[in-house]
């Protein structure tokens, strides 16, 4: 990350030869929990953040399915012990996750390509979405046998209504951007490649209010819905013992398929 005027611009830009985009594992999490402790410092005095992606495919796949995997296959079943992981690896997202959420400075997502699973849930802790046409919006938890685990679907729900999310949690289906802008997931829709142009006007227009007035009415305005995001995480590890996660996560790292997160 690094500061461009009054903005703290974070870049996701880890890309893997066979892997989708942006995925979050380990290692992209300890670089976003580096993130969410800066903010919790005080951003470096920055009035607003940026987030965006340097990888072409797309702004961010979502989890690390494949270490997922193969932590279990390590493991050799799903037992307590690997729940126990799983929830301590959900509790360091949701820590940051919360963090830009609630942080008092104004925060933009720039997206384009894929914005699937875990990678819609770290857009959807921004305040403001900008979109290029490219972008799809997926949950496609459902096919691996779980419900999103970082907290996509409170927050989805404070931002729009109950219907649309239980049609893409239940069905898998993904959006496009035009639709997305439609429902008002994402505010502004934008050309191909335009998207971090535009955020970064946004994130200039938003720093020229003060920043405790700014504050108050973000604290106002977008709430963070703790208590449903402590029963999302224990859902999504109730569900994690079942012998259907592990045989859709085989599936999932043995498929050839181009989008094997699609349903």
């Amino acid at each position: 990350f690094a500061h461009v005027g009054s903005t703290l611009e974070v870049t996701l830009h880890r890309s893997v030869p066979g892997a989708a985009c942006n995925e979050i594992g380990e290692q992209t999490l300890i670089e976003l929990e580096r993130v969410a402790e800066y903010l919790r410092e005080g951003a470096g005095g920055a009035r607003a953040m940026l987030l965006a992606s340097s990888v072409p495919r797309g702004f961010c796949a979502g989890a690390d399915l494949r270490a997922l995997y193969q932590g279990l296959v390590a493991r050799g079943e799903t037992g307590q012990a690997s729940v126990g992981e799983v929830r301590a690896f959900l509790d360091r997202i949701h820590r940051v996750f919360d963090t830009f959420d609630a942080t008092p400075i104004t925060t933009i997502a720039a997206v384009h390509g894929v914005v699937f699973g875990g990678g819609f849930e770290l857009a959807l802790t921004c305040d403001v979405l900008v979109a290029d046409k490219t972008a799809r919006f997926c949950f496609p938890e459902l096919r691996l046998g779980l419900v999103p685990g970082f907290g996509g679907i409170p927050r989805l729900a404070r931002d729009v209504g109950n219907a649309v999310v239980r049609d893409l949690l239940f069905t898998g289906r993904s959006l496009n951007a035009q639709r997305a802008y439609a429902l008002g997931i994402v505010s502004q829709l934008v050309a191909p490649g335009e998207a971090p142009f535009v955020a970064r006007k946004v994130a200039e227009q938003a720093a020229r209010f003060d920043s405790d007035t700014a504050a108050a009415a973000k604290a106002f305005a977008k709430p963070v819905p703790h208590e449903w995001l402590e029963r999302e995480k224990d859902t999504f590890c109730r569900l994690f013992t079942s012998p259907v996660v592990t045989a859709a996560l085989q599936k999932f790292v043995t498929s050839t398929d181009a989008r094997p997160y699609l349903p």
